[in-house]
């Protein structure tokens, strides 16, 4: 038979040995070619590949070759008293051309899967840009709407009570602030989310000169968890404006936050006007606030949240949200900053 070049009887035990040689130094070729060039193939040009690669992969191919006849003294079989550049030359004037064709073969197939993971990381920064574009988009929908109901809420106070007006003013800005700070951050712990969420109900406690009752109820393990930025204040507004305002007497609303298997599970409670009783008006602008929450929460979590509202026979209502549970990379030490009353029974 013949074996590169080679005619002579042999068993197939015999080939064994310099065909694996042969394949473990290509294999040791391609890794280093990878390793070491990997940024020169991806960014190569025509003219980069006629100067610098063409004249390496014939240095390799001979490189190689030259290796393997080294390790290899016995082949060609019967030509023990050959030197070895008698043998080096035998064997290149039968196996370069083979050797160029498996670099060429090689440099090619790393060229495509490099250019394929530099388009899917293109293709990455460009999803996640227009999802930041739309959360961003999203907040800033947010603000004036926020902004809007806040100011009349100063306007109608500095008509009645002007100290009232200037604490709500005072803790209008403290929430500007935090908005101003957060920039494009997207996630936040719990914890801020709250400590946020709080100046907007002291602004409402103002507003309903304390017939409104508040509680804030979470545990510990839930207050480092990561939350889309106000995604609270939203829901908490529209407990206020569709919910609470539309009741003679007293009221109250809650927010209360627990982890369970894995997910952080989130509940705005508030008394007052049922879903069902609300006007086709008050449902309309009240599906900006909750229309917000859910496109933003299926911006950070696709199908892994869920947000849903609950109705109960005396017009209690409860937005629940269901979110994966995630914590930052370096907890607080925030875990019993809150002493939150206990809710009790308000149903």
């Amino acid at each position: 038979m013949t074996y590169r070049g080679t005619r002579y009887r042999m068993s197939y035990r015999t080939l064994l040995v310099p065909w694996c040689l042969h394949f473990m130094l290509w294999g040791i070729f391609c890794l280093i070619l990878w390793w070491k060039f990997r940024p020169f193939i991806k960014r190569s040009t025509t003219k980069s590949i006629l100067l610098w690669v063409a004249p390496l992969s014939v240095f390799v191919s001979v490189l190689e070759e030259a290796i393997w006849v080294a390790c290899q003294p016995q082949i060609p079989l019967g030509m023990h008293k050959w030197t070895y550049w008698h043998r080096l030359q035998y064997f290149l004037d039968s196996e370069l051309l083979d050797n160029l064709i498996i670099f060429w073969v090689t440099f090619c197939l790393f060229r495509v899967i490099l250019t394929y993971q530099s388009f899917r990381e293109r293709e990455f920064v460009a999803a996640q840009q227009l999802t930041q574009a739309q959360l961003r988009a999203l907040r800033m929908q947010l603000n004036p709407h926020f902004l809007f109901n806040t100011m009349n809420s100063v306007s109608s106070l500095m008509r009645s009570d002007m100290e009232a007006a200037d604490q709500v003013l005072e803790q209008l800005s403290s929430m500007l602030r935090i908005t101003l700070d957060r920039g494009d951050q997207q996630l936040v712990p719990l914890t801020e989310e709250v400590d946020f969420i709080q100046l907007y109900l002291g602004i409402q406690r103002t507003r309903f000169h304390g017939t409104v009752h508040h509680y804030v109820a979470i545990e510990p393990e839930a207050l480092d968890a990561l939350v889309p930025t106000m995604i609270l204040q939203p829901i908490v507004e529209n407990a206020y404006v569709h919910g609470v305002a539309k009741t003679a007497g007293e009221a109250f609303i809650g927010i209360e936050a627990q982890t369970h298997e894995g997910q952080l599970r989130i509940c705005v409670r508030n008394s007052g006007k049922g879903l069902a009783l609300r006007s086709a008006a008050e449902t309309a602008k009240e599906r900006v606030g909750v229309a917000n929450v859910k496109a933003r929460l299926e911006l950070h979590y696709g199908n892994a949240q869920c947000f849903e509202l609950k109705e109960y026979a005396d017009g209690e209502v409860q937005a629940i949200l269901l979110l994966p549970l995630q914590y930052p990379a370096r907890l607080t030490d925030k875990n019993l900053e809150y002493a939150y009353d206990n809710p009790g029974d308000h149903r």
